[in-house]
């Protein structure tokens, strides 16, 4: 029997994904986007994520915590998806307490979201330091333990947020994992000789890390932690039938995906829009609309093929001015981005696999002052033309873009509010972009700033 009229409407959901190799600005579209909604959701991914957000001249950088709690009143959830170094949690939640921001009573952790330990990140730094000696290519990790912590979980072996609630399971569970992970790194990875930041030494003798300080502080952050623990796929699920809406947070980008990136030099989860419902416990029909965010040109960090990729370290170059005007640093390594044109049938792989709804274009301002700009469309590889980004590192290194011209501007497009009120040849760039994706154009991002935003499609307002 229905009983109409007494029931909430359920709420809107929006997933906010990156359509190129990360470091899109998406940390200012989803706190954009908490206007309208009252949760925030982080679905897959660790620290080696990074947003930095500016609100009212003031940088905050976040790595962890989902981005909307820089609002008041809203709920951030941190879903099954994530790994999760509960260090690096409480040292984000103590920058952000000081700065006056309430963390504590807002935030929601899955209690099935896997650990990162200190012998994940020994792995990680170990494993790129081998490549090095070897004169490989490294894969150009962040060093923090996330691809490790991923590995433990997909073989079944990983220490949980929720076994830090029981501390003689944790400690089986860690001896385990230790005599494993200590006996690849003193006999494979020959940790013995390596020197070792202050960050991993104070866990380590002799190359391998020790069971005491690794357990005698994760019971430590437990203690602070459980209250934050939660069910998330239940919470989130409860509050969508209650009216909330929902805003789903990806993290790095789909290039970096470890399906459809350019693998290996991707990252160790998968970015795409689908993983929302997987990494946070939802039910895929509630993931009602896609916002890809792209650059108005093309960043990369790390190792890997990048087709449009310009000569950013020459000054004077039109790379140099995208690095320099952009401010193109990693939030969280600090390392610079390199830097190249705008990549259409990049994008159009980013659409086809996140089933993008609508585009919003961030930094159109650093384009500012460009006489001239290159649009790729596509790339020869082996001799014929192709339209669509292929999968694979190998196959990308070989593609050579096929670039469309287009008249730069010179005016200032800083700020702007109104699309009418840009620049005309920013205008006839950004219907371009639409032309040759096939993806609407719904918001356009003019400066950091939150209030420095061009709307066109509201994603929460179907």
């Amino acid at each position: 029997m229905s009983n109409k009229g007494s029931a909430a409407t359920p709420g809107r959901n929006v997933v906010v994904v990156g359509t190129q190799w990360g470091d899109e600005g998406k940390g200012k579209l989803v706190d954009w986007l908490t206007e309208t909604a009252q949760g925030v959701v982080r679905f897959q991914g660790g620290h080696n994520a990074g947003h930095t957000l500016v609100i009212n001249g003031v940088k905050t950088a976040l790595h962890l915590i989902p981005s909307g709690i820089m609002r008041a009143g809203v709920k951030c959830y941190i879903g099954n998806g994530v790994v999760l170094s509960v260090s690096k949690l409480f040292e984000e939640i103590a920058g952000l307490e000081k700065a006056g921001v309430e963390v504590r009573s807002r935030l929601r952790v899955s209690e099935a979201c896997p650990l990162i330990l200190p012998f994940h990140a020994a792995v990680d730094i170990a494993r790129e330091a081998a490549k090095v000696k070897a004169g490989t290519e490294k894969i150009g990790t962040t060093g923090r333990g996330i691809g490790p912590a991923y590995e433990d979980k997909i073989a079944r072996r990983a220490l949980r947020v929720q076994d830090l609630k029981y501390p003689e399971r944790f400690a089986t569970k860690l001896r385990e994992l230790l005599d494993l992970h200590n006996h690849v790194l003193t006999t494979y990875l020959h940790s013995a000789d390596m020197a070792w930041d202050d960050k991993i030494a104070p866990y380590m003798k002799d190359g391998a890390i020790q069971f005491e300080p690794v357990y005698t502080e994760a019971m430590a952050q437990a203690e602070h932690l459980k209250p934050m623990i939660a069910d998330v796929s239940r919470e989130l699920n409860e509050a969508h039938q209650a009216g909330t809406n929902l805003l789903f947070e990806g993290a790095q980008g789909t290039l970096l995906d470890i399906d459809h990136g350019t693998y290996p030099f991707v990252t160790s989860s998968n970015c795409v829009a689908g993983n929302a419902a997987a990494g946070a416990g939802v039910g895929p029909q509630l993931l009602h609309y896609v916002l890809g965010i792209t650059k108005a040109y093309c960043t990369r960090v790390g190792g890997g093929p990048f087709p449009t990729e310009l000569d950013w370290e020459k000054e004077g170059t039109p790379g140099w001015h995208m690095a320099t005007v952009g401010a193109e640093k990693g939030v969280t390594t600090g390392r610079s981005r390199r830097c190249g044109w705008f990549d259409a049938a990049l994008l159009k792989r980013s659409a086809q696999v996140n089933g993008l709804s609508g585009l919003c274009i961030t930094k159109l301002d650093v384009l500012d002052g460009l006489t001239e700009l290159q649009l790729c469309t596509g790339y020869e590889l082996d001799g014929e033309r192709i339209d669509i980004l292929p999968m694979g590192a190998d196959e990308i290194a070989r593609c050579k873009p096929i670039y469309e011209t287009m008249p730069g501007w010179t005016d200032s497009s800083v700020g702007v509010t109104r699309f009418e009120e840009l620049p005309a040849n920013a205008r006839h760039y950004l219907k371009r972009i639409e032309e040759t994706t096939g993806v609407p154009i719904h918001v356009v991002s003019t400066s950091p700033d939150r209030d420095h935003t061009i709307l066109l499609q509201h994603p929460f307002q179907g």
